[in-house]
């Protein structure tokens, strides 16, 4: 799988905010934001093509997390980007 282009995660505030650039990608309907866990995998992952696997290696990297949890975290996670539209497989 892999971000799709024109989706750029910002800190803006001190928030982690995902924004889309192009007409194709543009809702103004709602922000994404994502929490620090969320922001290190994204920044792992960005312009790669990468696995859940790839995921969980980079959460289990950045914080002492058991690789069980971190697997079912990155798999959700995986999940909720799919269906907001983040990745193209």
């Amino acid at each position: 799988m892999r971000i799709k282009e024109g989706f750029e995660l910002r800190s803006i505030c001190d928030e982690n905010i995902v924004v889309s650039h192009g007409v194709n990608n543009i809702d103004f309907v709602k922000v994404i934001s994502l929490n620090e866990s969320a922001a290190v995998v994204w920044n792992s992952v960005v312009d790669t093509d990468f696995s859940v696997d790839d995921m969980v290696a980079a959460l289990t990297d950045e914080y002492d997390v058991d690789t069980v949890t971190a697997r079912a975290d990155c798999q959700a996670l995986a999940d909720d980007w799919r269906n907001i539209g983040f990745l193209e497989d």
